[in-house]
């Protein structure tokens, strides 16, 4: 070997040397991170939308039925899952954290599990990415059905390359159970029984394939005729989730990108990665079924967010996985054997993203507004104990400020079935609205509650003058309430 030759092989591995410190130090700050963030969430509080499953699966285990008891538009498989968070680790703040940490802990563990085909920088990379992806977006995000969606479909996933690989049944039977149950979470999710049967198919194993992913739905079907919440929750489905709310409230993904805090430097450089992924794979030769999972992955991803339409943030959570795993795909190869330009873009670009990630980390911590919405949760539950006799009610009209949250503390049900009032104020002209209104006020008529609490942020829009637009329920309010104490975005009405 000539001088020049040995040379080139010096150096090469010098730079391999330095690329392996470098991935070893982005992978040190990584995983500092991950535990920084996870540190600071153990306080977090239970807010947002999960107090509304908790008390929706407080009412089940109080003998309400979902749906024909409880007007919710959620999919059966998040009452079932905050009943189980219920029963086993009760209805506190702690009890909720705790789940969603291990629900984290296992979604990661898929995730290396998955990725270590790719390499074990890949595996350790891809798992830490995710984790602070999800503790930095703070406590409203924590226990969303998105994210708990990630895990059945990583496993379903899994289950597919499994079972492509090795022909064996059981990884087959676990996708197909893992889709199944991906869709009792969230319908959006048939969208991967094709490439569950395509797999099947494949392998001449199409019936247990399909017969494995209907049993969750199925199962989850009769548990509800049993109980006699089938019939209500398909006209639930049919009549208001897909012909009125699916179009409520919708605003361009674009838009919603912008006002995400730090959408628009995450996903940018979390494309890039994506990019530069698969352009190095395809230039490697080494784009197979894992990648291509993957890649199907990030189209369902995109029209998961876009067809919900309503732009919140926690709809971006099938994207994001499956765009930070296509992300690290290539960093083994990368590191081990890739040019100087590859290795700078990736380290760069990685090195970019865990700093966007911690920056809003640190800042969704401690977010002043999920504060003062727990503030007041505790104010109006201060204004309400111990002025309501068992049997009594409260209706609350509300969203997300803190009503559902409060009566869930107070152990206190409503006269009527409705959780939030926004379905009351959007379509009024339907006849299926006007007939949501008239159950309303019929049933606050026949159970009157003790103390009506309206909250002044109404959704998608309006403040307390929003029940203008309700003249029945108006002139019920006046007719037979009084204001009796008013708070910080509130407003308490007693029986006179």
């Amino acid at each position: 070997m000539g001088d020049s030759a040995i040379a080139a092989t010096r150096a090469t591995a010098g730079e391999g040397g330095w690329a392996q410190r470098g991935a070893g130090i982005l992978l040190a700050g990584l995983l500092g991170l991950t535990a920084f963030l996870a540190w600071r969430s153990l306080g977090w509080p239970l807010v947002h939308d999960a107090p509304i499953m908790h008390y929706a699966a407080w009412l089940g285990s109080q003998g309400a039925v979902p749906y024909r008891d409880v007007f919710d538009m959620n999919f059966p498989g998040a009452h079932l899952l905050h009943r189980l968070v219920l029963a086993l680790l009760g209805p506190g703040d702690w009890g909720f954290r705790s789940f969603d940490l291990l629900w984290l802990a296992g979604t990661a563990a898929l995730i290396g599990g998955y990725c270590l085909s790719f390499g074990v920088w890949s595996a350790a990379v891809a798992s830490l990415l995710f984790s602070v992806y999800h503790l930095a977006g703070g406590a409203w995000r924590a226990g969303q059905r998105d994210f708990l969606l990630t895990l059945f479909l990583l496993a379903g996933l899994w289950g597919v390359a499994r079972a492509w690989g090795s022909g064996a049944r059981l990884p087959l039977v676990a996708g197909g159970l893992a889709f199944g149950s991906a869709v009792v979470l969230k319908p959006h999710a048939l969208l991967f029984l094709p490439l569950l049967a395509w797999a099947g198919a494949r392998r001449g194993r199409i019936a247990l394939a399909l017969t494995a992913w209907v049993i969750p739905p199925l199962a989850a079907g009769l548990w509800l005729g049993w109980i006699g919440g089938l019939l209500p929750f398909l006209e639930i489905l049919v009549r208001y989730l897909l012909l009125l709310y699916s179009g409520l409230d919708r605003v361009s993904p674009l838009e919603a990108l912008r006002w995400h805090a730090y959408g628009v430097p995450f996903w940018s450089l979390a494309g890039f990665l994506v990019a530069l992924s698969l352009a190095l794979a395809l230039v490697r030769r080494r784009f197979d079924l894992r990648r291509g999972l993957l890649a199907a992955g990030l189209l369902y991803g995109i029209i998961h967010f876009v067809t919900q339409g309503k732009g919140w943030e926690y709809h971006l959570y099938p994207l994001a996985l499956f765009a930070l795993l296509m992300a690290t795909t290539e960093l083994d190869a990368t590191i081990s054997d890739g040019g100087r330009v590859s290795r700078a873009l990736m380290g760069g670009g990685l090195a970019l993203l865990i700093i966007v990630l911690g920056l809003k980390g640190v800042e969704a911590s401690d977010a002043p507004w999920i504060a003062a919405k727990e503030r007041r949760v505790t104010a109006v539950v201060a204004d309400l104990r111990g002025r309501i006799q068992p049997g009594e009610t409260v209706q609350v009209l509300d969203t997300t400020e803190a009503g559902i949250h409060a009566l869930l503390r107070l152990r206190v049900r409503e006269p009527t079935r409705f959780l939030y009032d926004f379905h009351f104020f959007h379509d009024a002209e339907t006849a299926y609205i006007r007939g949501l209104r008239e159950e309303f006020v019929r049933d606050l008529l026949n159970r009157p509650p003790r103390f009506v609490v309206l909250f002044e942020r109404g959704w998608p829009r309006g403040g307390y003058e929003r029940v203008n637009e309700f003249p029945e329920l108006l002139n019920w309010l006046e007719g037979n309430y009084a204001v009796d104490r008013q708070g910080d975005g509130y407003r308490i009405y007693a029986r006179r």
